[in-house]
């Protein structure tokens, strides 16, 4: 959302507001605003925000992407990270690849830090999406979603 000056004078200065919702984002974030003029030199100017929203659980990447041949077994990792403040339980409350992709929850740091590891199961030919539902002992996020995608060829 955007609130600015509509005329500013020749030498003048202006003032622009914008506002970014950052529901749904988490870790670096990068928002530009492009500004357009009646000036004959610069019609246009780019206004960029870079911010760093933080969440109650950091989840990086929020979701992965398994590809390549069916005879292999691909596996990605992400990374959740809890308050440093504030101890961290996860558990499994559905997955609904079962048939294409073993998970595997690792705990890196007690309480601080989990890797969850998505394997895909050699010999399934397909592409698929779907996604891993966990649950938290967080109030203000008690549920995590990671999204899981796939390509396997011949």
């Amino acid at each position: 959302m955007a609130h600015f000056d509509r005329a500013i004078p020749p030498g003048g200065e202006g003032k622009i507001t914008l506002k970014i919702d950052t529901r749904g984002y988490e870790g670096k974030i990068r928002k530009g605003a492009r500004v357009y003029t009646n000036d004959p030199n610069r019609p246009t100017e780019t206004i960029t925000i870079e911010a760093f929203v933080k969440t109650p659980i950091l989840v990086s990447p929020r979701s992965v992407f398994l590809n390549g041949k069916v005879t292999e077994a691909v596996t990605r990792s992400v990374d959740i990270k809890g308050d440093p403040a504030k101890s961290l339980k996860i558990e499994p409350r559905d997955f609904s690849l079962n048939h294409r992709v073993k998970y595997a929850i690792e705990e890196i740091s007690p309480g601080a830090h989990y890797r969850v590891s998505f394997t895909s199961i050699p010999n399934v030919a397909d592409q698929f999406r779907g996604a891993l539902r966990l649950r938290t002992n967080y109030p203000e996020k008690p549920e995590l979603l990671i999204f899981v995608r796939g390509r396997f060829i011949n």
